[in-house]
């Protein structure tokens, strides 16, 4: 079979390859890679603080559980010690008085997301409102702006990342999991809290009765290992 080669002119090759460059980026702005490759300097997560400080960070996310808030803020008034809140929007709204108390008492405060929702599956602009809607609410109430986000579920992609980073927050992760909401016993959250502890360390925590029972060991046993217990952004510092 003879095979024939049709010549191109010069303006013909580079209207094909433009419009190749074009399809390419459709693609990659279809794709949960497409932030990164065209927003490389987007923040990535941060999942534990400055391994150079004795400091372990408490963070609590707060859209269930509100009946627990008032005894693990006891027990933190008790041991002198100032935690980061992540705050659900609808809690907010729902439990003003309780969120004014958190703030009053000095804890750090937190972005949730607005209605716990899972922000992996939310496009750019829904990720921006999510965060937005919360802050607001927040706000509304304690006249304080949030700048840490924390995505529902520890759930996120590269657009959640870009919609954080755009609104000026730094998403947080965490390094010890209590895994509370498992609810499986006092003494399983103790172990993952001490039997890992490291400077820098973020440990995630919900409002539930197995954790305000644990509490009080936990804070003991890291204190006795010479760690300090503090926000987030004490964890974070240089």
């Amino acid at each position: 079979m003879k095979v024939v080669f049709i010549p191109l002119r010069k303006n013909t090759v580079i209207q094909l390859l433009v419009i190749s460059f074009l399809i390419i980026l459709l693609l990659l702005f279809n794709s949960s890679e497409a932030t990164t490759v065209l927003n490389p300097t987007v923040e990535p997560p941060i999942y534990k603080g400055n391994e150079n400080n004795p400091i372990i960070a408490f963070e609590c996310n707060v859209v269930w559980g509100t009946e627990y808030i008032v005894p693990m803020l006891e027990a933190f008034k008790e041991h002198d010690i100032r935690i980061t809140f992540f705050i659900g929007g609808e809690w907010a709204r729902d439990n003003p008085e309780l969120l004014k108390r958190i703030a009053a008492e000095g804890h750090e405060l937190g972005n949730h997301g607005y209605g716990h929702k899972h922000h992996s599956k939310l496009n750019l602009e829904q990720n921006r409102q999510e965060i937005l809607d919360a802050e607001k609410e927040i706000q509304s109430i304690t006249a304080i702006k949030t700048r840490l986000f924390a995505p529902p579920y520890g759930e996120f992609n590269d657009t959640t990342l870009m919609a954080a980073d755009s609104l000026g927050y730094r998403t947080i992760m965490w390094s010890i999991d209590t895994i509370d909401w498992r609810r499986d016993g006092t003494d399983k959250i103790i172990n993952r809290v001490l039997k890992n502890p490291h400077n820098g360390a973020l440990v995630l925590m919900h409002p539930t009765a197995d954790t305000v029972t644990a509490l009080p060991v936990v804070i003991e046993g890291l204190k006795s290992q010479g760690y300090k217990i503090g926000t987030v952004s004490e964890a974070l510092q240089e």
